[in-house]
């Protein structure tokens, strides 16, 4: 009567992976490297290197001190690292940045401030973490 439906019946109840943004918000401190597959939106201090199969949003009061690696970037805050993003990088609003720079499309805002060296198109960004692959064995 109340067991009309037995457990074959059942929908499968799953979660898709990777679908949630992340978010580090102000005031607070993570030390040590960060993977994720979805979205990232870092409003306080990272001290590590940054990796996502997404996008990375770095907020006005975030700071990373290390590397920065994913398909898609906007910076606004402070990053003192190097930055890769195979599609689209923004440098915007007072985001500062002291690091290189590898991007498919780079945009930077007047207000921005960069120092570093810039390698811009596709086949950089591959290339580059080909490199780091190699290194790394």
């Amino acid at each position: 009567m109340f067991n009309a439906k037995n457990k074959t019946e059942m929908p499968n109840q799953t979660t898709p992976a990777g679908n949630g943004t992340t978010l580090i918000s102000a005031g607070t401190q993570v030390k040590g490297d960060i993977n994720s597959n979805g979205d990232l939106r870092i409003d306080g201090t990272i001290i590590g290197n940054i990796t996502s199969a997404a996008k990375i949003i770095i907020g006005a009061s975030g700071v990373v001190e290390g590397d920065i690696s994913g398909n898609q970037a906007d910076i606004v805050g402070k990053v003192s690292g190097n930055i890769r993003a195979k599609e689209l990088l923004q440098l915007r609003g007072e985001s500062v940045v002291t690091g290189n720079l590898y991007a498919g499309k780079l945009q930077v805002e007047p207000s921005a401030t960069f120092n570093g060296q810039c390698h811009m198109g596709a086949n950089v960004v591959e290339m580059n973490n080909n490199e780091q692959q190699a290194a790394a064995r």
